[in-house]
């Protein structure tokens, strides 16, 4: 901190001898050095509490920059998504029934959600495709089926 050696504190303190007597001087030292550790504890405090806010800085930038990349992929997803929906998005089967009423003039274009539950759907359907049944549930069992199960 100071560039102090031994022979300029030596000069110190017999100075302080000479003025202050040597009845004070050790009451004075004592002042001094109790003095002199409390401006020490307080500028280390302030260093922690500095070098604590730059790291919160930079948590921050570095959150705020993958905040970004994040929203960046979920937009892109959603454009994906959508680019899905869009080609062959049905035209009349999906709207309700009182917007058919209300006729082409007044009809709401389908929401987001509506767009991602078209394209799901429809993903659902290209993938199942010719391997088996539409939907998934399993076909009702008839009368002879049940009887020849229960033998």
């Amino acid at each position: 901190m100071f560039d102090i050696g031994f022979l300029e504190l030596m000069f110190i303190g017999v100075v302080g001898l000479l003025v202050l007597g040597p009845e004070r001087l050790p009451k004075a030292a004592r002042t001094a050095g109790l003095w002199i550790g409390k401006i020490k504890r307080t500028v280390s405090g302030m260093q922690r509490e500095i070098s604590a806010q730059l790291e919160a800085e930079e948590l921050r930038q570095k959150l705020n920059e993958q905040q970004k990349k994040l929203d960046e992929s979920v937009r892109q997803v959603q454009r994906d998504v959508e680019s899905l929906a869009e080609p062959d998005r049905p035209a009349e089967p999906n709207r309700p029934a009182e917007a058919r009423e209300r006729g082409p003039e007044r009809a709401a274009p389908p929401g987001p959600e509506q767009r991602l539950d078209d394209a799901l759907a429809r993903a659902r359907r290209d993938g199942q495709g010719s391997d088996g049944p539409e939907s998934d549930e399993r076909p009702v069992p008839s009368a002879a089926d049940k009887d020849a199960s229960s033998r």
